[in-house]
């Protein structure tokens, strides 16, 4: 059972239409890993009989020779803010605790349609509101190496899960990194896709979307085959009815042109600095055409931060005249900050965020992709106070600001972006190497991640 638990998902769905792993094993192995490492603390939710019955569906059909969808047998989590059909889904809040969505989001839905099997929702602070992995209704995370440090957030279970082999997959969301910060803290893959190409429906404003769902996995081959289960437009998704221009496949690097991105405006950890430049030469080893470029990400944050508090104020205020007394102390703050914000307020964070937009345009006119680190030190330590000035790099600022400039402005412009292991530091901590691209070139940053993951397997 340990080794299929430590399979991915490109390997076990070969072994399970192949005959040579059943969909129950598959599952059980999982679930094994589930409880062993309970101490990581990384479900909500743990739905075994219902997995176990699927399991065992996804069995039958494989000895009846049926068709088999990419995913038959492969079991996968959720993120516990996206919506599953018959499986609670809290958002990590005591206000929404027992509530059981009647339908699967659509990311969830597709998932399922490819062969998936689900076991269980992953843990997120409440609402996704904050770079700290606890919430009201699961308590903490642990990272699964490192139980001094943070595992990231708030795709934090998702992140803990794929990392120790409970299940090769998790569907995890980005508002504001919390894809690729959790991936980059637990030595993971994570892609942000572009607005609209994985349908994220459950936003209650579609047209300013700045949060998004997407495939958490082990490796880049992993991460490819969730996305392209999931990928698709949906006509209830404004950003869905583009008719997609032709999209750039690379087979190789070389030619291939990268603007290298080192600090973004913040200062950079010296080791994730050496180690996500030596990626970026790999790239150039292989014939890529390596500029750096400099684009002031970390000032994008008051907008972000307008955004973010607007839309808390807006959704989860109502709630507070009922749940207040069970409602997390630092989301309270971000509401009563939302609630003095002004229209102007929101209306000049929109025009930032076009203003941005363009300049990224710029940049990308000249470069196939941009690259960067994800965050600018490894995963902090769990002691450390998110809400307030915390020091990182050597730079003290917003955790925001300080930790993950590199992520937010994405949120906030649309572009794809992934996240992927670049190395370890020499207390054995994962680095996280950030590939940005053009609207619509999600592909183009899978294939380039798939050769860079390669290239630096090769020079271990």
């Amino acid at each position: 059972m340990t080794d299929i638990a430590d399979l991915g998902a490109v390997a076990l769905a070969a072994e399970i239409a192949a005959g040579r792993i059943s969909p129950v094993e598959a599952v059980e192995a999982a679930l094994a890993r589930i409880y062993d490492r309970a101490e990581l603390n990384a479900f909500v939710t743990v739905c075994a009989d219902e997995a176990r019955e699927a399991a065992r569906a996804a069995e039958a059909a494989v000895t009846r020779g049926d068709a088999l969808g990419p995913l038959h047998g492969v079991p996968f989590s959720v993120k516990d803010l996206i919506n599953t059909k018959g499986v609670r889904t809290t958002q990590g809040s005591k206000a929404f605790e027992h509530f059981v969505p009647d339908t699967d989001a659509v990311s969830v839905a597709r998932a399922k349609a490819a062969g998936g099997i689900l076991i269980g929702k992953t843990t997120t602070p409440e609402f996704g509101h904050k770079p700290e992995a606890t919430s009201p209704v699961s308590g903490r995370t642990l990272h699964p190496t490192h139980p001094d440090r943070s595992p990231g957030a708030s795709s934090t279970g998702s992140a803990v899960a794929v990392a120790a082999g409970m299940g090769p997959l998790s569907i995890g969301s980005d508002g504001g990194g919390s894809i690729r910060i959790p991936a980059a803290c637990c030595g993971v893959v994570g892609l942000k896709a572009t607005l609209g190409m994985i349908p994220h429906l459950q936003l209650p404003d579609m047209f300013g979307a700045n949060s998004y769902v997407g495939p958490m996995a082990r490796n880049v081959a992993d991460a490819t085959l969730f996305f392209e289960a999931m990928a698709g437009f949906d006509r209830m998704d404004p950003y869905g009815q583009a008719v997609l221009p032709p999209e750039k496949r690379v087979n190789d690097l070389r030619g291939l042109r990268v603007g290298w991105l080192p600090n973004g405006g913040a200062k950079v950890d010296p080791e994730v600095a050496a180690m996500t430049r030596a990626a970026v030469d790999a790239m150039a080893a292989r014939g890529a055409e390596v500029d750096e470029i400099d684009l002031d990400f970390k000032g994008m944050e008051p907008a972000f931060l307008t955004v973010l508090r607007a839309g808390l104020s807006s959704r989860v205020g109502p709630q507070v005249a009922k749940f207040g007394n069970v409602l997390d102390n630092t989301l309270l703050v971000r509401i009563l900050e939302g609630s003095k914000l002004s229209a102007n307020d929101l209306s000049s964070a929109a025009y930032e965020r076009t203003r941005f937009f363009r300049l990224l345009q710029e940049a990308l006119a000249r470069f196939d992709v941009i690259v960067s680190p994800v965050l600018t030190a490894p995963a902090i330590p769990i002691s450390l106070d998110t809400a307030g000035e915390v020091e990182v790099a050597g730079n003290r600022g917003t955790i925001r600001g300080a930790w993950y400039p590199f992520t937010y402005p994405l949120n906030l412009t649309g572009h794809p972006a992934i996240s992927m292991p670049c190395g370890k530091t020499s207390e054995g901590l994962p680095v996280g190497l950030q590939i940005m691209g053009r609207w619509y070139s999600d592909r183009t940053i899978l294939d380039v991640a798939r050769l860079l993951e390669e290239a630096l397997a090769g020079s271990e």
